[in-house]
């Protein structure tokens, strides 16, 4: 049985991790708040662009110019690449397992085809590097701070990919944030680009041909795409780590508490034995 002065080292090493993790819990809630922030911002400029999308999509459909635009031409999917959005950083309860495992069914799910990944994130290209010529690119250190040229960066090297026919389709993995407590798997096809449908039929006058306009806005499209799958995955991770660190704090009390209980009972079992040692040689001496 362990002795007083061990159960003392564990109960001063588990009240030492429990206020690192109460800081990095105090940390994680901060940073949600403002990640959170940005989350909302970007939110109704990405609604008003997929309306935009919709209308200039219905100004061009059947047009020639429409159906040759390279983000639209649709082929058999041979030549996959996906865009693995996960964290830098670990101690985010399942945040990067859950990502993982669904990029791992994905790509078991389009194991016919050729498949390439681009890694967001230290911990997908950890994992997933291990398979050889499988990670095609990478991009680590902004996970909880992402910025809009991060997202041009991908965006432009996956629309040049796929506009020279090098991909057949591209698809998005992310965390969807929800709230503190629920954050939301998502899985998308990022190109070809499916136009939303109108939801309603607007006269409007164009300043220029709408498939001019559609060519320009396809590539934003792209861009506010991965710049929000981004921000979502950032709050997201934040969420987690605030949750995970709540739990690991309350389950150090509770392991306090249990090595403070068996550490008194032995505490108590050792000054019972010295009165029966300190009674029985009295005893022995009358």
């Amino acid at each position: 049985m362990p002795s007083l002065i061990d159960f003392r080292r564990r109960i001063r090493s588990v009240k030492n991790t429990q206020q690192i993790t109460k800081a990095m819990k105090m940390v994680a809630a901060a940073r949600l708040r403002k990640a959170q922030e940005r989350v909302v911002a970007a939110r109704p400029y990405a609604k008003m662009l997929d309306n935009v999308l919709s209308n200039v999509a219905a100004a061009v459909s059947g047009s020639d110019a429409a159906a040759e635009n390279p983000l639209l031409a649709r082929r058999a999917e041979k030549r996959i690449h996906l865009i693995l959005v996960t964290s830098d950083r670990g101690l985010a309860g399942a945040f990067n397992t859950n990502l993982i495992k669904a990029a791992a069914e994905f790509l078991r799910r389009k194991q016919g085809a050729r498949l390439t990944i681009e890694a967001v994130g230290r911990k997908g290209r950890d994992f997933f590097r291990r398979n050889e010529g499988l990670v095609t690119g990478e991009l680590v250190g902004v996970s909880e701070k992402p910025t809009v040229a991060n997202a041009q960066a991908i965006a432009a090297k996956v629309i040049e990919r796929y506009s020279s026919g090098e991909f057949d389709a591209v698809y998005l993995i992310y965390n969807e944030f929800k709230s503190v407590l629920q954050q939301r798997l998502s899985e998308s096809q990022l190109l070809p680009v499916a136009l939303p449908e109108s939801r309603a039929v607007h006269d409007y006058i164009y300043e220029e041909p709408p498939a001019s306009l559609l060519e320009s806005l396809l590539p934003k499209y792209v861009e506010t795409s991965i710049y929000r799958a981004m921000l979502e995955s950032a709050a997201s991770e934040f969420a987690a780590r605030m949750t995970a660190m709540d739990a690991a704090t309350s389950n150090a009390t509770d392991v306090i508490e249990r090595l403070t209980l068996h550490m008194n009972r032995v505490r108590q079992a050792a000054i019972t034995k010295e009165i029966i040692e300190v009674v029985s040689g009295a005893s022995a001496l009358e």
